[in-house]
């Protein structure tokens, strides 16, 4: 079947395939030697997601690699890129903000954690709450536009894969 078909499923890149996807992107962009940072970011998550999985089945850190790989498109810094690998592992992980700063520094650290307080916002009916959020979020994007594109690659490869999940839910 075609790839325009309703029915048809795009088979899910591997870890490996996603991380070497992820490589020949950056080497496009940023010097080689930003390679080992990557490669010790995702092995850092990697270990930390290692007993979690997608809803689809999958290994949950071919999520935080897809959402990477999607901000090399717009040829995004290597700090963004660190922190789209690292972007669940303080809030789904038992890893800390002191240990992201003290492996990948202040500017990733920071990046995770504006990306941490984006997702703790709940949206309430309350129209004053709701101002309150919107405030959280223009001061979030204030202090460092690169977590809003973190954070909007991350709802863009939640969008491409949901048909994976839904198809998951239907079984």
């Amino acid at each position: 079947s075609s790839s325009g078909d309703p029915g048809s499923t795009k088979p899910v890149p591997s870890p490996e395939q996603e991380f070497d996807s992820l490589v020949k992107n950056v080497k496009s962009y940023l010097p080689e030697e930003t390679i080992s940072v990557i490669e010790k970011a995702y092995r850092y998550a990697a270990e930390c997601h290692k007993d979690q999985k997608r809803q689809s089945g999958e290994p949950y850190i071919t999520h935080p690699l897809a959402v990477a790989n999607i901000l090399t498109e717009i040829r995004i810094d290597l700090a963004s890129i660190v922190a789209a690998i690292l972007h669940d592992t303080v809030e789904d992980t038992a890893a800390t903000l002191d240990e992201i700063k003290i492996e990948f520094g202040e500017e990733v650290a920071n990046l995770v954690d504006g990306l941490t307080k984006i997702s703790k916002i709940k949206f309430r009916s309350n129209q004053e709450k709701l101002a309150e959020n919107f405030r959280k979020m223009i001061l979030a994007m204030a202090k460092d536009i690169r977590v809003i594109l973190v954070n909007l690659a991350d709802r863009l490869h939640k969008m491409r894969t949901i048909s994976c999940l839904l198809k998951a839910n239907a079984t």
